[in-house]
C-alpha cells in the first residue's frame, strides 16, 4: 500500500499488520533514521541478537526463511536489508504468499515509479513503499521544531527560518545538527540566531548526494567535506560507491542521449529516470558538459573497481572509497580550468 504523508509518523510508530516496508527516495539519512525507528518500534533495540537480523543484499535469496523463523525469546522478530534493488521483488513475493511473522524492512535508494519491486509493495494489503526525500519549507521546520521539542528545547521564529535555509538535504545531518544545538543551549533553553549560526557547522546540511554531484562538477573542497560527512553518519565505503555508480550511470545515460539524439543538456536531463530532485538539475546539467560519453564510461569503471576492491579482506576500504570519488573531482576539476584558459 501506499501511504499518505499524514500517516507516515503513526505508521513508523506502529506498522501493524504489516510484514513488509520499503523505504526508498534520494535522502539517505532519512531512509536509516526510519528504518532505525521501525527496527526500535518492534524489537525495542537495533542490536537484540534474538529478535534483530541484518540480512545481507548478496543473501536476499534466503528472505522468506530468515522471515519465517520464530524468537526464542518471544516477540516479533525484525529482518533488515540495506541496498535493496529490484532482485530481491521475487524473494518479497514469496514471503508475502506465506505466513512469515517477521516485519521486514527493505532500504532501497533512488528506485524509479517503476520498479518492480516498488509497485509490488505499493498493490499489497500487507505491504508499505514510503518515499524519503529531502524536505524542506514546512516540513522542514516541523522537523526542526519537533526535533527540539523532544529534548525541551524552544526556538525563535528568526533561527528556525535560518534553520530551515542551512539544513534539509539528509535527515542524519539535520538530526545530529539538531541534537548538537540542543546540547548547546540546554534542557529548557530557547534557541535564538545567534545560537544558530554559532552551533551549526560548515558541513551542515551537505549528503552524500552532494559529495557526488560537486565531485562531478569539479568541487573537489564540498566533494571532500560532504564525502566526510557521509561517512561519519555511517555511510559504508561500499554503500558510497554503489550510490556514486548509480549517479555516474545517470549522467551517462544522459550524455548518450545527448550524443545520440542531438538533445541539449536540460533535455537530456529530463530523461533521467527517476527524475531529478529539482535542486539537483543545475549541477547534473553543469556535469554532463564537463563529462564526455566515454570519460564517464571511465570513470563507472572505475568506480566499480573499487567496490571489488572494497570487498576483498583486508584492503583500505575507506582510503579506496575516498580517492575514488576525489579522483572523479580533481578530473572534472581540470576540465574546468582548462575551459577557463581557452576563454
Amino acid at each position: 500500500m501506499k501511504l499518505a504523508p499524514a500517516r507516515i509518523a503513526s505508521f513508523l510508530r506502529d506498522p501493524g499488520s504489516v510484514r513488509v516496508v520499503l523505504l526508498f527516495g534520494d535522502d539517505a539519512g532519512m531512509i536509516r533514521d526510519r528504518a532505525e525507528g521501525l527496527v526500535r518500534a518492534i524489537a525495542g533495540s537495533l542490536d537484540d541478537p534474538f529478535l534483530v537480523t541484518e540480512l545481507p543484499r548478496e543473501a536476499i535469496g534466503t528472505l522468506p526463511d530468515e522471515a519465517a523463523g520464530l524468537a526464542m525469546t518471544g516477540g516479533r522478530r525484525v529482518v533488515r536489508v540495506r541496498d535493496a534493488t529490484d532482485a530481491a521483488t521475487g524473494p518479497v513475493q514469496t514471503l508475502l504468499k506465506s505466513q512469515a511473522p517477521a516485519l521486514v524492512v527493505l532500504e532501497g535508494g533512488g528506485l524509479p515509479a517503476r520498479s518492480r519491486l516498488r509497485t509490488l509493495l505499493e498493490a499489497a494489503p500487507d505491504g508499505a513503499a514510503i518515499g524519503c526525500y529531502p524536505e524542506e519549507g514546512r516540513a522542514l521546520e516541523d522537523t526542526i521544531r519537533g526535533t527540539l521539542a523532544v529534548a525541551k528545547v524552544g526556538i525563535d521564529p528568526d533561527a528556525a527560518s535560518w534553520l530551515v535555509d542551512h539544513l534539509g538535504a539528509d535527515r542524519a545531518s539535520t538530526r545530529g545538527e539538531l541534537e548538537k544545538l540542543a546540547l548547546y543551549v540546554g534542557p529548557g533553553g530557547r534557541v535564538d540566531l545567534d545560537a544558530a549560526m554559532a552551533c551549526v557547522g560548515d558541513l551542515a546540511g551537505l549528503s552524500l548526494d552532494d559529495a557526488l554531484f560537486a565531485a562531478t562538477e569539479g568541487d573537489v573542497a564540498t566533494a571532500d567535506r560532504a564525502l566526510e560527512l557521509a561517512m561519519a553518519e555511517g555511510a559504508a565505503p561500499v554503500q558510497v560507491l554503489r550510490v556514486g555508480l548509480g549517479h555516474l550511470q545517470r549522467l551517462h545515460r544522459a550524455r548518450l542521449a545527448m550524443d545520440e539524439q542531438g538533445l541539449g543538456a536540460a533535455d537530456a536531463a529530463k530523461t533521467v529516470r527517476p527524475p531529478l530532485f529539482y535542486r539537483r538539475v543545475a549541477p547534473f546539467n553543469r556535469a554532463l558538459g564537463l563529462w564526455p560519453s566515454g570519460a564517464l564510461a571511465a570513470a563507472i569503471a572505475s568506480l566499480a573497481e573499487a567496490e571489488r576492491g572494497c570487498k576483498r579482506t583486508g584492503w583500505p576500504d575507506t582510503t579506496l572509497c575516498r580517492n575514488a570519488i576525489l579522483t572523479l573531482a580533481r578530473r572534472a576539476a581540470a576540465t574546468v580550468a582548462r575551459g577557463r584558459a581557452r576563454r
